[in-house]
Parts: C-alpha cells; sequence; structure tokens
C-alpha cells in the first residue's frame, strides 16, 4: 500500500499532477490556484516564507480515492462497509519517518499553512486529524479546523461531539497529537461517525494497513504521515473565525479552545497537506466516510446496492441510494433508513439499481420518469438538521427533509419503466 508521499509521487511521475512554476504566496494564492484547479491535484515546490512545499486537490474524486484504495467504484461503498463493520487494530513500531525530524521550538509561520479566502479569520490548519486517547473511550480520530493565533497557538473549532466528550472527561484541558499529510484511509477514518468507544484507527488499518508510533506525549499516530504534533487543548477559549464551510458560506465566529502545541515531528522533505475548504476534497473526505452509515442503515430494511452523498448536495445534506427492490414499500422504508443512518441528510432519492447514483444525468432521468410526486414524496417537517445549512434554523437548525422513491414499481401499469441499454462500441475502431 502506498503512503501519502509515495500517491503524490505517481501522480507527478504519471503527470496526473499540476506543478507550479514558480514560489506561491499562502496568503489567498495558495488557496486561489488550487480553487482554479478544483478536482486536479496540485504540487506546489516552493511556498513563500515556508520551508516546506504544499500539496492538494490530492483526493478530489471519487476515482483518485479508488486508485489509492485499489478498488474500482462499484467496489468503493462495500470496502468502506466491510472496514466499518470489521476494525482491526493497527501495529506499533518502534521507528518510523514521521519520527525523523522533531523541534521543540514550533513556529507555525514558517509552515504553509494558508489564509484561504479575504474574508477569513486567519491562516487555517484544514486537514489537521486530531488524535485523542482515553482507557475508557479508546482512541478517537476527528477532523478540526484549526486558526493560527501565534507561533505556537491555535483556536480549534470542536463540535459537540467525541472529542468534547474525551476533553470533559479529562477535566477540561487534554492532551492530543495533531497529524497532517496523512493516507487516504486515515482521512477517511478521522471523518466516520461512530458510538463513543470506538477505536477509529482500527478503521483506517481495516482498509489499508497501518503501522503506528509512539509520540513522547504516549500517543500514537500513523508511523508514515507527514507531520506530527503534540498539543495541549487548553481552557482558555479565544475567537475562531470566519472560516468557509463546506456549502462553500462563511461559517460564524464563537469562543472556542486554545490548542497549544509543544512538539513538532516531520519526515525529511515533508509536503504540507492544504485541504480546500468547501472544495472537492473537502467534500469528498467529509461525505464519503457517511456513506457506508447510510448504507448499514439501509441494508436493515431492504437490500441496499449504492449509497452516494452527492457534490451538487455539499456532499453532505443530498444523498442517491439504490436498491435491490423487493416490495412496494422499499423505497419508503429506505428513505427513513437513510436519515437515520446520516442525521444531517436533507433530501434523499430512492433509486433502482439500473441507476447510477454518481450519474446526476441518470438520477434526474429516474425521477422524471418515475416518480409521482403525490405518491412517491415524503415530506418531513420539524426535523433536526445540520448546522452547515444556510436554510435551517440559526439556533435550534430545525429544517424539513424529503424524500423522493424514484424507484419503478414492481408491475408495471402502461408503458414500460425499463430503461433502455445499448451495446458499448469502442469508437476508436471506427473512427
Amino acid at each position: 500500500m502506498k503512503t501519502f508521499r509515495e500517491f503524490v509521487e505517481k501522480l507527478k511521475k504519471e503527470n496526473r499532477m499540476a506543478v507550479a512554476k514558480k514560489p506561491v504566496s499562502k496568503n489567498l494564492d495558495l488557496a486561489g490556484l488550487m480553487h482554479s484547479l478544483d478536482g486536479c491535484p496540485v504540487y506546489v515546490p516552493q511556498v513563500k516564507d515556508s520551508g516546506f512545499p504544499a500539496v492538494g486537490n490530492v483526493f478530489s474524486t471519487r476515482e483518485l480515492v479508488c486508485e489509492y484504495l485499489g478498488v474500482t467504484k462499484d467496489e468503493l461503498v462495500p470496502k468502506l462497509v466491510k472496514a466499518l463493520n470489521n476494525p482491526k487494530k493497527p501495529e506499533l513500531v518502534k521507528d518510523g519517518v514521521v519520527l525523523e525530524n522533531s523541534t521543540n521550538k514550533v513556529d507555525l509561520s514558517l509552515l504553509p499553512i494558508p489564509v484561504h479566502a479575504e474574508k477569513e479569520g486567519g491562516p487555517y490548519l484544514s486537514s489537521a486529524i486530531v488524535v485523542a486517547n482515553d482507557p475508557e473511550y479508546w482512541r478517537n480520530l476527528s477532523f478540526h479546523r484549526m486558526m493560527v493565533i501565534g507561533k505556537d497557538r491555535v483556536v480549534a473549532r470542536i463540535l459537540h461531539r467525541h472529542l468534547e466528550a474525551y476533553i470533559k472527561k479529562a477535566g477540561g484541558e487534554l492532551d492530543v497529537a495533531i497529524i497532517v499529510g496523512a493516507p487516504i484511509n486515515v482521512l477517511l477514518s478521522g471523518a466516520i461517525s461512530t458510538e463513543l468507544g470506538k477505536d477509529e484507527l482500527s478503521y483506517a488499518n481495516a482498509m489499508a494497513p497501518v503501522k503506528t508510533v509512539k509520540l513522547s506525549n504516549g500517543i500514537e499516530v500513523p508511523a508514515d504521515c507527514e507531520f506530527a504534533f503534540e498539543a495541549r487543548i487548553t481552557k482558555e477559549l479565544h475567537d475562531e473565525g470566519p472560516f468557509i464551510d463546506l456549502t462553500e458560506t462563511y461559517d460564524v465566529v464563537r469562543k472556542q479552545q486554545v490548542v497549544k502545541i509543544t512538539k513538532m515531528y516531520h519526515r525529511n522533505d515533508a509536503i504540507w497537506h492544504v485541504l480546500l475548504p468547501g472544495g472537492l476534497e473537502h467534500k469528498v473526505l467529509m461525505g464519503m466516510p457517511r456513506e457506508p452509515t447510510i448504507f448499514n442503515e439501509v441494508n436493515k430494511v431492504c437490500e441496499c446496492k449504492g449509497v452516494s452523498l452527492t457534490p451538487g448536495g455539499c456532499s453532505w445534506l443530498h444523498a442517491a441510494v439504490s436498491i435491490k427492490k423487493k416490495s412496494e414499500d422499499d423505497g419508503k422504508k429506505a428513505i427513513e433508513a437513510a436519515f437515520a443512518g446520516h442525521k444531517s441528510l436533507k433530501h434523499v432519492v430512492i433509486v433502482d439499481d439500473d441507476i447510477d447514483v454518481d450519474n446526476a444525468m441518470e438520477l434526474e432521468w429516474a425521477i422524471a420518469t418515475r416518480v409521482q410526486a403525490d405518491k412517491r414524496v415524503v415530506i418531513k417537517t420539524g426535523q433536526k438538521g445540520s448546522s452547515l445549512d444556510p436554510s435551517a434554523d440559526p439556533h435550534t437548525y430545525d429544517t424539513t427533509k424529503m424524500g423522493i422513491d424514484a424507484t419503478k414499481p414492481l408491475v408495471a401499469h402502461g408503458k414500460n419503466f425499463e430503461k433502455a441499454r445499448w451495446k458499448k462500441i469502442e469508437t476508436k475502431e471506427y473512427l
């Protein structure tokens, strides 16, 4: 299995990664370049006022994720489901490349940490994963954006979820590790939502082998990541934001906890991973880990064949789910199950397994030809939605959810619902 570094080098060698030919400023220009090439991996050898190169858009398509994991598009969600249902503890080793260099004199201003947009609150670590450990809760991985407020201080956006539970259990402060430049299996595991008490690094190891090393604060991190930091989440509060959210809108400013970074590790010639906020890579990494949880819930009520959190729905608010329909109420049961599998989901479309859930044209075709709104649309009012949805109630996040059953009836009436299929032709043989 390739490391993050090896995958980047492979894309460069095959001329599938855009490479900047001159130094790029980390103030607006770095993110602007990556946004202009969204969907195409970008490598920046020289970032002004930084001693390290930067890379972004590395996993900005499902195809790139599939390539790294060695699966086809159809095999991707089943692989994630299998890892979620069969975690495997990673192997702890004595040494790893992330330990090649270390310093207690941390100066974040020397790293290629960008200011992404004009109204952003400051430079942001966007791809950072926090690794927390607890004897009872075990090991948690979670993404947290971190705004730089000093040479060795950041303020982190911490939601009311697992990391907050760790912090409260520890009395309000917590020693953690922070990693940047991790492979896709670790990144996906950092975004998976499971019940408290699961070792989330075991999900990564179930997708692809992971070896860990122990930092001096006792926390294990992937041995081959590019950067690792020892840090302490403090009780001090500081304004955090604005920051560009998944919906490509600015999130509000909040008081959040300050994180003191005490030690930095990095491999030789380390590469800094920039996760473009609101970009395709952000959407892939945040949305894709919810697909296996939706799959598991839908599969409890009918045979689930595929799940996609669609880019047009910010890879968060909209899902398409395909099923092998066996009874007329399978579509509506799948709607309810999909909402249970991803609490932030706002709209879901259920289709038959002859429809490609990753193809927007096919999804729209199914809605156009197989749906009568008075019979096949489910409206759910007074629901708890996502804090990322600008149209939800800003205080309670109350929203209205909608499910569309775009499956064909088991017993056809009137015109045939079957989609015509064409013979596949190698056009180069004829043209």
